[in-house]
């Protein structure tokens, strides 16, 4: 058994014995320490000519002391780009400092195969100080350089992934940019390019797009029926993008349509509701909207305005009036347009008179989240004391004010929004309508 901290190889004899045999095992002339070195040793007189070389050295090279003592000069063990290091730099250097160290070179060996290697040298002198000859330790930098070239492929590998990610970059915004323009062109032929000039009326609009990267489904519209009289309408279609976007353009249509045929307002929205329940139903995509459509009489004698309108499940229209009273109007009974094959709709009437202004709005203002954490919804209530500060305003003054609002909302507006504003002029000549689109 043997005590701890003990060898047990060399629990054979006594103290003297073990000292022994370590002794035997460190020792090595100083003949075999140069020969069997782990690097390169050679010794060249002051013009190159190599005077001395070990076994090491030889053995990289693959070439005998015989071929190479007094034969040749350290410069011929080189490659032509060593040469020519070796003249303009390492021995000009070496001449003037007296010592060199850490020179990458490059060997050429018996198989003409490259060597790469690191390289320092001293000069060693006379008792008078003259040169005798140069010293030069020689070290196998293989393992160095495979390692060197592999952090080079791999910078450079990493550069040109760098270099294709950014192209790729340039490219998705070149296409966001396209992809962009593209929707911004579609989504406004949804909507009229501007509001028609009808005498006696006073109309603004505005569209507020909450994503470039997506169609939205709100519309609007406003035109004549006849010299007195126009249609008008305000929705929101299910869902967002190209397909929400085909049942815009249908329901825009059906309601253009059935205004000509026949203007009263529940009948209108009676027609849009038998065309998007026939045309989706049996689909496996079922859509559908909701609507406001109405129309109005203008009387430009009195400046007053006859309202007449029907809701399809959509957030009541707002009376403006002149005197600061601000309140919905009531629309009872009005159901989701297109979700079932019969939907009750009814008219109701109101009278605008001049100053008074009626507003008609898209869902994503009054769901606009605010507060501090976001959480908190805009609502009816917030609308109504907001409009009522802008009562006896113009179309434009009530538009502009309430574009304002939608900006300070942030990110807390993530719907579109659709704004229509129809007054009754309270001075005269009247304004132009305005339209402020996307």
């Amino acid at each position: 058994m043997c005590r701890a901290g003990r060898d047990p190889d060399f629990e054979t004899g006594d103290g003297a014995d073990t000292n022994a045999m370590f002794t035997a095992l460190l020792e090595d002339s100083a003949e075999e320490l140069y020969e069997s070195a782990p690097c390169g040793y050679l010794s060249t007189l002051m013009d190159g000519t190599i005077a001395r070389i070990n076994s090491t050295l030889l053995g990289w090279l693959g070439l005998t002391s015989e071929a190479v003592v007094g034969r040749m000069r350290f410069a011929d063990l080189l490659t032509v780009g060593g040469k020519l290091y070796h003249e303009t730099h390492f021995a000009p250097l070496l001449g003037m400092q007296g010592e060199i160290s850490g020179i990458a070179l490059e060997l050429k060996t018996a198989a003409d195969a490259r060597l790469p290697v690191l390289v320092s040298s001293v000069v060693k002198h006379g008792d008078e100080g003259e040169p005798l000859l140069i010293r030069t330790t020689v070290f196998d930098a293989s393992d160095r350089r495979a390692y060197e070239e592999e952090l080079l492929s791999r910078s450079q590998e990493a550069e040109q992934a760098r270099q294709d990610a950014e192209e790729a970059r340039r490219q998705a915004e070149a296409d966001r940019a396209r992809l962009t323009d593209a929707l911004t062109v579609l989504q406004q032929a949804l909507l009229p390019p501007s509001l028609p000039t009808v005498p006696g009326l006073d109309a603004a609009s505005y569209y507020h797009t909450a994503s470039v990267d997506q169609l939205g489904g709100d519309f609007y519209d406003l035109f004549p029926l006849s010299g007195t009289r126009c249609a008008f309408f305000l929705g929101d279609v299910s869902g967002k993008g190209p397909r929400a976007a085909a049942v815009t353009s249908l329901t825009r249509y059906t309601l253009r349509a059935a205004a000509l045929h026949d203007p009263e307002p529940a009948t209108a929205l009676a027609t849009l509701n038998a065309v998007l329940h026939e045309r989706y139903t049996h689909s496996g995509d079922p859509r559908y909207c909701t609507a406001i459509f109405g129309i109005l009489d203008i009387d430009t004698e009195s400046g007053h305005t006859t309202v007449r309108l029907a809701s399809g499940g959509h957030p009541s229209a707002l009376v403006l009036r002149a005197d600061g009273h601000t309140d919905f109007l009531p629309t009872p009974g009005g159901m989701l347009v297109g979700a079932l094959p019969d939907a009750s709709f009814t008219t109701a009437t109101a009278t605008l008179t001049p100053g008074d202004n009626l507003l008609l709005y898209t869902d994503g203002l009054t769901e606009a989240r605010t507060g501090p954490d976001r959480t908190a919804l805009y609502g009816d209530d917030a609308l109504r004391t907001f409009a009522a500060s802008h009562a006896g305003a113009s179309c434009d003054q009530v538009i502009t004010a309430l574009s304002s609002l939608l900006d300070s909302f942030g990110d807390g507006l993530d719907d579109d929004t659709a704004l229509l504003v129809l007054g009754a002029p309270a001075t005269r000549p009247h304004p132009r309508p305005t339209t402020k689109n996307p």
